[in-house]
């Protein structure tokens, strides 16, 4: 192992990374309590507020098709009209979480599984990979070939990350509904993560595409390949200047897809970059860490710096690219000095940003609706790699490690990342999420709207599907006995994954 400390950031040059927190410390001070410990007066909250977000997504599906709708106005009357492959798989996972907090019979809750595996046996696909296309009509079943809104023209489109969440879903309802098992197993099966493996990637093994197209698309930055490694089938375009390569991504997920099916080497997990490295000059925020090596690759344990903690990043600093596969991958015991360190850390940063940097009087930053309309990426400016940044307010205020701003705007916080963040700070989660609906009234019938600025006091009256149904995987990991992950982490999937997690020391933990 090749250890190589960089010289700590200006007014920190006396301080050392703690690679690890004291043993105890992250998880005891940030981890959930065991589902049996909540009080009765927070679970009653809880399964108040499960019941409704299964409201919403109920309103979302299609009654013929089992297919839930992208988005969904806030009195629960219009559908978006078209579905994802994400989508489709949040629907999945929510109606098992449902069944297990009584908001569905096991019946029921089978029925609309086996409705909508039933819809995706017969929806047109990649075949040779299996994989999805990323819209269809929930309606139907039907591939889109236009935009339901404008009418404008479609490529057809197989993204990685969205195959990534029906793939875990598809995972997930094969050993969590025993009726519906071998339909699942059907569609998981025969899907070639493979296809998205990128053997000429500059990092070796290498890294996954954005997706591809099947029909040269109207656009630039794409590449013609027979899919790889003995995939087949006609040629496709991927997104030649689209991969996958920060380790802090909701697409790792595909990653460990691959590496349980052993169609992606172990060492890809590795090759995505924690921080850039250290001679990199553009990056906004230089970054402190050590070189280690794992599995024959070489890794830059790099970490950003704020409020004394020591943070891996993400491309932006998003809860949802932090969290998301955790829902179903119990990274933080498998992985005790990378994610077990990194996620407590990550939410910590979120709510001090929040509450004592910021000034909102709530926490919770991720992809969501723009309460001014349309749709936005906000995140933690200081922990994402993305020079052009994803911000936690609507001025875009930027962080600058040697000059932080001293204000902040209208933040907007979005509740399905203060649900995320809630599997690691319980209390402080529930608190911010009461302060969210009952000051920011950013509820209605089908659970908390997607998202609310914090000073304006607007409000996305929206529902989407894929936010509800990371609402209800959360509950579901806070309120169940092993949560979603018991369906997803399987003595199969832990002999092949946690080897390969358990190994790494990330340069997350709190400067000292």
């Amino acid at each position: 192992m090749n250890i190589s400390r960089r010289t700590a950031l200006a007014g920190l040059a006396t301080t050392a990374v703690a690679s690890q927190l004291p043993t105890g410390t992250a998880r005891a001070e940030a981890a959930s309590p065991a589902w049996k410990d909540i009080p009765p007066g927070q679970r009653k909250t809880l399964l108040r507020w499960a019941r409704d977000t299964w409201r919403s997504l109920d309103a979302m599906s299609h009654p013929s098709t089992g297919l839930v709708a992208d988005n969904i106005d806030g009195e629960l009357s219009t559908r978006s009209g078209y579905t994802s492959p994400t989508n489709i798989g949040g629907l999945l996972w929510s109606a098992l979480v449902a069944r297990e907090l009584g908001i569905l019979s096991a019946a029921d809750a089978s029925y609309r599984i086996k409705l909508t595996l039933a819809s995706l046996a017969r929806m047109e696909r990649h075949e040779p990979s299996g994989m999805y296309y990323n819209w269809y009509d929930e309606n139907t079943g039907a591939l889109l070939h236009t935009w339901p809104e404008n009418g404008n023209p479609i490529d057809p489109f197989v993204s990685s990350v969205d195959m990534g969440w029906l793939g875990a879903a598809l995972w997930v309802v094969a050993n969590g509904d025993p009726s519906n098992r071998a339909a699942a197993l059907a569609l998981f099966e025969p899907m070639r993560w493979d296809v998205f493996f990128d053997r000429d990637f500059a990092r070796k093994p290498g890294a996954n595409y954005g997706g591809f197209y099947t029909s040269r698309p109207n656009r630039d930055g794409v590449v013609e390949k027979v899919p790889m490694n003995g995939v087949g089938g006609d040629p496709v375009w991927y997104t030649a200047t689209h991969h996958y390569d920060t380790a802090i991504s909701e697409a790792r997920m595909v990653t460990y897809l691959g590496i349980m099916r052993g169609q992606i080497p172990a060492g890809a997990y590795f090759t995505t970059w924690r921080t850039f490295p250290e001679d990199w000059t553009w990056p906004e925020m230089p970054p402190v860490g050590e070189d280690r090596s794992y599995y024959g690759v070489d890794v830059y344990e790099g970490a950003h710096t704020y409020r004394g903690m020591h943070i891996v990043p993400g491309w932006g600093g998003s809860m949802f690219e932090e969290l998301m596969p955790d829902l179903f991958v119990p990274e933080a015991e498998w992985g005790p000095r990378s994610w077990g360190v990194n996620h407590p850390l990550h939410v910590r940063a979120q709510r001090e940003h929040g509450l004592l940097d910021a000034r909102y009087g709530y926490w919770g930053f991720s992809p969501c609706s723009n309460p001014a309309g349309g749709y936005r990426e906000y995140g933690l400016d200081m922990l994402g790699l993305n020079p052009e940044g994803y911000f936690s307010d609507q001025e875009k205020t930027d962080y600058h490690w040697d000059n932080p701003p001293q204000t902040y705007g209208d933040g907007v916080v979005t509740p399905h990342a203060g649900f995320l963040g809630m599997m690691y700070e319980h209390k402080e989660g529930l608190r911010n999420l009461q302060k969210i609906e009952t000051e920011l009234r950013c509820y209605g019938k089908g659970g908390f709207f997607d998202a609310a600025s914090t000073r304006s006091g607007q409000v996305a009256r929206r529902y989407l599907s894929l936010d509800q149904s990371m609402v209800m995987g959360a509950l579901g990991n806070i309120l169940l006995p092993g949560g979603m992950r018991r369906w997803f982490a399987t003595a199969e999937v832990e002999k092949t994954l946690r080897p390969v997690i358990g190994v790494e020391v990330f340069g997350a933990g709190l400067v000292r």
